[in-house]
């Protein structure tokens, strides 16, 4: 019965999250949902941010989460439609003016080297909208030629030398390889799914956030759970992630997955636990209340692994 009440909640939610209750958690695509999402509720007041130059905010990365950058990420997110024209027009404007001289995503005037957390990002959302492979091949090689000794990504790690890898940009990085899978683009796939299998291991090897070394949390703010998660890495996008990629339960999970049960509150609800700062076009949930992002984000991670509430 509670269950029944959760879905029924979910179902009075924005468009966008009674699309994706639909497809993810009742087994039944709702087209005409999704078809709305631009039109209503939360993507219609994103798209309706978007200025006459085709950004939004002031460019592709400024300020941080009503940038252009941020703002497609949120609109993926969303599950709106990849044949949107207006996001189509603006990522030709993002690889006509962002790419490095290295092949990677930089919208740095003064750093020489691209960003390999914010090009796992691009190429996320760029495969999701359908950008032609030929654009996203400088992108793939500048990723692949990133990977790191023990098996994951950090965007430090070719601009200040960092040598052990971080979550955030892996978690960043193998969200996009999984993106650019599914949508059919073959250009040196068999290398990303290696890079990808490596960089999985490397978060489990981690049990989703604790020190391989000590065993102790790496940062408290991976265990709160936040949404939109920005570049942030947490337990429950990395969870999502595993489940969107239809990856087996892996033991390693047991502590990131105990912990989020932990989290639901007795009416069966998680909360948005935190918000990370700075200006944002609008707020899609208010911290501190029940959140039906994090719950339709748990419940379709309980449900792929089985795991029964």
């Amino acid at each position: 019965m509670k269950e029944i009440k959760i879905i029924k909640w979910l179902l009075e939610g924005d468009i966008a999250i009674q699309y994706q209750v639909h497809r993810d958690l009742l087994d039944s695509e709702k087209n005409l949902l999704r078809q709305r999402i631009e039109s209503s509720g939360w993507g219609r007041n994103f798209l309706s941010q978007r200025s006459e130059n085709g950004h939004w905010g002031q460019g592709f990365y400024r300020p941080k989460w009503t940038s252009t950058h941020y703002t497609v990420l949120d609109l993926k997110n969303l599950s709106i439609a990849p044949t949107n024209p207006e996001i189509k027009q603006t990522l030709s404007l993002i690889f006509k003016n962002e790419k490095g001289k290295d092949g990677g995503i930089n919208p740095s005037g003064t750093i020489k080297n691209s960003d390999v957390c914010l090009t796992g990002m691009v190429l996320n959302y760029a495969s999701y909208f359908g950008v032609a492979e030929q654009e996203l091949k400088s992108l793939v090689d500048f990723l692949i030629s990133q990977k790191m000794k023990d098996g994951g990504f950090n965007c430090q790690s070719n601009r200040k030398g960092a040598v052990h890898s971080s979550l955030h940009t892996t978690l960043s990085v193998d969200e996009g390889i999984l993106e650019y899978s599914k949508n059919g683009y073959n250009y040196r796939t068999g290398e990303l799914q290696e890079a990808q299998a490596q960089s999985r291991e490397f978060i489990l090897q981690h049990r989703l956030f604790k020190s391989d070394k000590t065993g102790e949390i790496i940062d408290n703010r991976m265990v709160l759970l936040s949404y939109p998660s920005r570049w942030r890495y947490d337990i429950l996008r990395a969870l999502d992630y595993f489940q969107y990629a239809r990856v087996e339960y892996d033991n390693r999970m047991e502590d990131a997955i105990e912990l989020l049960l932990k989290k639901r509150r007795k009416d069966g609800k998680w909360p948005l636990q935190m918000k990370h700062p700075g200006k944002t076009h609008f707020d899609m949930e208010k911290c501190g209340e029940a959140s039906r992002w994090n719950t339709l984000r748990a419940l379709r991670v309980l449900k792929h692994f089985g795991i029964k509430t």
